[in-house]
């Protein structure tokens, strides 16, 4: 692809190890994972190869204190995680919902489903990109069902602190089932689901330079024991029948491929994103301030708001000139309004109208950083002027 790839958060390109791995499969590996013969049997080794090199790149040395399914994607993953969760048992009283008001929309529209369903829902306010404790403390009831809590937020790169607020959930709701949306967290910072006290953890490949298409729920052995888990759809019963039909085995390959390869130099990767955060910030135009999280936050994802210029006409000013940021996420932008994340983070309507997402990866230079700052700068000129 030619330009400056910029919009990191949304998609990442498909690293070299993970294509080799897939053109491989595709090419050799065709039997069906389930067949009893030799085929069938390479097949299914080339699935699991791929489910150890997930869950070591969780931070897991084995699999017995837990099981990984594989789905198409982040999405399916949250849903089988909340609707399985919700449909596992028979209340005898309103189960109440937890999340934060910030969540990706496969969260915050599955629990909109699971209230049509009669679930109490609760939604936390999370100004500043910081979950308000005191609210969740509150909503913390005997009801209270399921927690999910992001662990990276998409568009500002608040980082929650999940491992809290499970903590605190197990002091008051021990039979809550917690889960965390970390696809965006995903090898950028601590995903190991024991010491975050997720019951459920959903990643994507997509996000770490593996394929689109296919992703991953970890469930703890605990929620398989007690039965807090069904499936949400239905057939041979694959992946230990909670997600059934025939396993994608290159998407499945070319996961375990870009998940191995994001295991290791981790701590170069951050530090070299990090000085280009630096360069980014010191680089901007006037007029552009940053969102910043007021707590912890990863430095890959930096929220832009810009001078009376609105967002979408940055985005395709930039484009335009081979450079490629977004307005926000890239799975609501078909029902494009003023991010609620943005809204809730503290910024008023007019300003989250106004704010665009840089989100960097390792690939990125200096070069690219210089290139987008002296952009936008001519942008802002270009674009104010039409607006006088």
């Amino acid at each position: 692809m030619n330009g400056i790839y910029l919009d990191n958060s949304a998609t990442t390109a498909l690293s070299d190890g993970a294509k080799q791995a897939m053109i491989h499969a595709l090419a050799e590996i065709y039997g069906n994972p389930s067949s009893v013969h030799a085929a069938g049997i390479e097949a299914k080794k080339a699935v699991e190869d791929a489910r150890s090199a997930v869950v070591a790149s969780l931070g897991l040395k084995e699999r017995t204190s837990g099981t990984l399914f594989f789905t198409s994607g982040g999405t399916e993953a949250d849903n089988l995680a909340l609707v399985g969760a919700a449909e596992a048992k028979n209340f005898r009283f309103t189960p109440r919902i937890i999340t934060t008001a910030s969540e990706h929309p496969a969260i915050l529209n599955t629990i909109a489903y699971l209230k049509t369903r009669g679930f109490d829902t609760v939604l936390i306010p999370t100004p500043g990109g910081v979950p308000d404790m005191d609210a969740f403390e509150k909503a913390l009831t005997p009801e209270t069902a399921i927690v999910s809590v992001m662990l990276v937020n998409n568009e500002t790169g608040a980082v929650n602190d999940v491992a809290g607020m499970f903590k605190l959930v197990r002091q008051k709701c021990p039979s809550a089932v917690t889960h965390t949306d970390a696809v965006q967290g995903y090898t950028k910072v601590m995903c190991n689901p024991l010491r975050l006290g997720a019951d459920l953890l959903s990643v994507s490949a997509h996000k770490i330079h593996g394929p689109k298409g296919v992703g991953a729920l970890w469930c703890s052995q605990d929620i398989i024991r007690a039965k807090k888990l069904v499936p949400v759809q239905h057939g041979g019963g694959q992946e230990e029948g909670f997600r059934s039909g025939t396993e994608n085995v290159p998407a499945i390959v070319g996961f375990g491929a870009a998940a191995a390869e994001a295991a290791s130099g981790a701590d170069k990767r951050t530090a070299h994103i990090e000085s280009l955060r630096k360069r980014l910030v010191s680089g901007l135009p006037d007029g552009v301030s940053v969102n910043v999280p007021e707590k912890e936050y990863v430095p890959n994802i930096v929220s832009l708001t810009l001078p009376s210029v609105k967002s979408e006409v940055m985005v395709r000013f930039l484009s335009s000139n081979g450079i490629f940021v977004s307005a926000g996420s890239a799975c609501s932008s078909h029902h494009r309004g003023i991010s609620h994340v943005l809204t809730d983070f503290g910024l008023s309507e007019q300003k989250a109208d106004c704010t665009i997402r840089v989100s960097m990866d390792a690939y990125n230079t200096e070069a690219d950083i210089d290139a987008f700052c002296d952009a936008l700068k001519r942008g802002i000129g270009s674009l104010c002027k039409v607006r006088r």
